[in-house]
């Protein structure tokens, strides 16, 4: 009766290539996170009201280190697709993972946005323009593609539960946000005119596919944690997630209406430049109140043994955002309140960057986190 439960492997097709990279097997999208994490930092750092000595220095070696992170992680990430094919395409298939995509799309226009923030001073202007157009092209043209694919999986593929609903799901949907966010950076080496113009506007365009699309999956967010409760402590983490499209269209808004004079005529210019702070202020109050419940889920999921789990990188990203969101609204109203919100917010976000990038350094190098 046992011989019955095994069948050889001939007869099943070729053998798994579980042998080839086997450390890659379980590398996942999820790990474009870290570049993300990493890269807003720099660009937090470097676009704060207050700036102390020696502060560009070390946004520059951070930047420094997200590139060649993306770098190293993208080579990973063909590895996986190239010998574990079968394990890539499971991904797609699991809607606890799928939504991860997003971030490749994030990693490539953080760290292309971060070239031209402070990756100019090493490698002058010229190139950062180029290798931040190419990134930032890569990045949006994924974004696009996977704020669509993803939802259209979990439509027609993935079986969906209302209790499977987390932030996680937002992830997809909050980078064409993103590119919103930093595609200004690009507009004063487009020419004048149309190029700019159009920039500008398109920028517009992805604020609004990004922004609509969160309002519609955030009430089934909100709504599983009031009829499910707490989501597991592995996940909780993931409340910050949240945090990434208000603070990101916050960003985006401000930047925008930064470089509106210079690619739009009047009355537009003006009243994008009102659009900011209108826009703005309510969704960063919205924002600080998500942040304080995120605060107190995750003091809970500390208190009940929360350990380290790559989750932990949802603490940096958005919480980055809402730094480079409330810097945007200081700079417009010139409020020194909101220069301390954005400084108070740096010191949160350095702190959860170096706790994740310490316990992420020590699972690699037991290779704990790459076991599976």
């Amino acid at each position: 009766m046992a011989t019955t439960l095994v069948r050889p492997r001939t007869l099943t097709g070729p053998a798994p290539t579980a042998h080839k990279a086997p450390a890659l097997r379980h590398l996942g999208p999820n790990w474009y996170a870290s570049v993300m994490g990493t890269a807003i930092v720099a660009n937090a750092g470097a676009t704060l009201p207050y700036q102390l000595p020696g502060q560009r220095v070390a946004c520059q070696l951070v930047w420094a280190l997200s590139a060649a992170a993306l770098a190293v992680l993208l080579t990973a990430r063909a590895g996986h697709w190239l010998h574990h094919r079968d394990q890539a395409r499971a991904h797609l298939l699991d809607p606890a993972v799928a939504p991860f995509y997003g971030c490749l799309s994030m990693a490539l226009l953080a760290v292309g946005g971060g070239t031209l923030i402070v990756g100019k001073d090493l490698i002058g202007t010229g190139a950062a323009v180029a290798v931040d157009a190419v990134l930032f092209t890569a990045g949006t043209a994924i974004g696009l593609v996977a704020a669509v694919a993803v939802p259209y999986l979990m439509v027609v593929r993935h079986k969906v539960e209302p209790k499977q609903a987390t932030p996680v799901w937002l992830l997809p949907l909050v980078a064409p946000m993103v590119s919103a966010a930093l595609g200004p950076l690009l507009i004063p080496h487009l020419s004048p005119g149309q190029p700019r113009e159009a920039m500008l506007l398109a920028c517009y365009a992805m604020f609004g596919i990004s922004l609509l699309a969160t309002l519609l999956m955030l009430p089934l967010i909100f709504g599983r944690l009031i009829v499910g409760g707490p989501l597991p402590l592995v996940l909780t983490p993931t409340l910050f997630l949240v945090l990434g499209p208000l603070g990101q269209s916050t960003t985006a808004v401000n930047q925008l209406a930064d470089m509106a004079p210079q690619a739009i005529g009047a009355p537009y210019a003006g009243a994008l430049g009102a659009f900011a702070v209108v826009y703005g202020v309510p969704v960063m109050g919205f924002a600080l109140l998500w942040l304080a419940l995120a605060v107190c889920m995750l003091v809970r999921a500390a208190r009940a043994g929360m350990g380290f789990a790559m989750t932990w990188w949802a603490l940096t990203f958005p919480v980055g955002t809402c730094v480079t969101g409330a810097a945007g609204l200081a700079r417009h109203t010139g409020l020194t309140a909101l220069a301390w919100l954005a400084a108070a917010l740096f010191l949160a976000l350095l702190t959860a960057w170096l706790l994740a990038a310490a316990h992420t350094l020590r699972g690699l190098l037991t290779g704990r986190l790459l076991a599976g």
